[in-house]
């Protein structure tokens, strides 16, 4: 069962990278909106998706858990739209970056992020590293090294990606709402400020009732966003953050792949950050792939011992 939770969290976390890759293109789709109208938008559609995915696999009750313990437990009361807070900066942000001049800030801030997130899982919940975990890790912060060199110093955006997420999943872990109805209520918090964002020009909601194709867009950004970000609350919950991190280096890669195919280039200095960062994607695949035979009862030489204290 064990070795069936990790496989499911492995499976969530790269379904999840390649549907927000998606989404990274999706946005370029979604003209005249702003990134903050695009994030008003995804919060006010990605809420009641998210709320049909929950009933639909009886999942439900994880909400109503929640509500529940929010009249005992006063710290609920802070740490709820702390959380909301949280979450609601990354889904701005990864909306906001790419048409604001600080996609490259973004993107740099994700190669950061699963390094703390490692650190993070290490030194809060001491969480066990395996010697091919601690290879990927060393061979990331090759190419993170070579990007912070190439980039000179760390702007606002690129510390909000690296440190908010450790912080925001640490926090549903100690307030105890990892899970999909907690990400949910997150939402549900942000729900006013999405309002704001989303019908803030009168302009733009104009061309929005003069245009059924573009609706149909802005409602598909909010079942997208539902579905990546349900995996990945999933892979959150089955695995330790250390292979959590250091799968969500999945992502950025994928994002460079989406700025390929929009016409963007590498330059030839960053192309060691790139190499290095899919070398330790290719350690992690073989990790997977070792731990699934052993699943399965397969022998295996020198299989390195592994535990977890999540």
């Amino acid at each position: 069962m064990e070795t069936r939770n990790r496989l499911a969290g492995v499976a969530g976390s790269l379904a999840a990278s390649t549907l927000f890759a998606t989404l990274y293109y999706y946005t370029s789709l979604l003209k005249p909106l702003s990134g903050q109208q695009i994030y008003g938008w995804r919060i006010l559609l990605t809420a009641p998706c998210l709320a049909l995915l929950l009933l639909a696999i009886g999942r439900w009750g994880e909400v109503r858990e929640i509500l529940v313990r929010v009249p005992a437990e006063a710290r609920l009361w802070l740490a709820l739209p702390l959380s909301s807070a949280l979450v609601g900066l990354q889904l701005w942000l990864f909306m906001w970056a790419p048409i604001n001049g600080h996609g490259l800030d973004v993107s740099l801030g994700y190669f950061l992020l699963p390094l703390t997130l490692v650190l993070t899982g290490r030194l809060v919940f001491g969480e066990a590293i395996s010697r091919l975990q601690r290879l990927a890790c060393l061979l990331a912060a090759v190419g993170v090294g070579n990007q912070l060199l190439l980039a000179s110093s760390l702007s606002w955006p690129v510390l909000a990606v690296a440190l908010g997420y450790p912080c925001y999943f640490v926090l549903r872990r100690w307030i105890g709402t990892a899970s999909l109805g907690g990400l949910w209520v997150d939402l549900i918090i942000s729900l006013p400020v999405a309002a704001l964002f989303a019908f803030s020009d009168r302009e733009t909601l104009q061309q929005l009732a003069a245009s059924p194709a573009l609706l149909l867009l802005i409602i598909g950004l909010g079942a997208l966003s539902a579905l990546a970000l349900a995996l990945m609350i999933v892979a959150s919950k089955h695995l330790d953050l250390a292979l959590f991190g250091l799968l969500s280096y999945v992502e950025p890669v994928l994002l460079v792949v989406v700025s390929l195919l929009l016409g963007e280039s590498i330059a030839p200095d960053q192309w060691l950050t790139y190499a290095a960062i899919w070398a330790a994607i290719g350690v992690l695949v073989f990790e997977g792939l070792r731990a699934l035979r052993r699943g399965r009862g397969q022998p295996l030489a020198r299989a390195p011992k592994r535990t977890s204290k999540s």
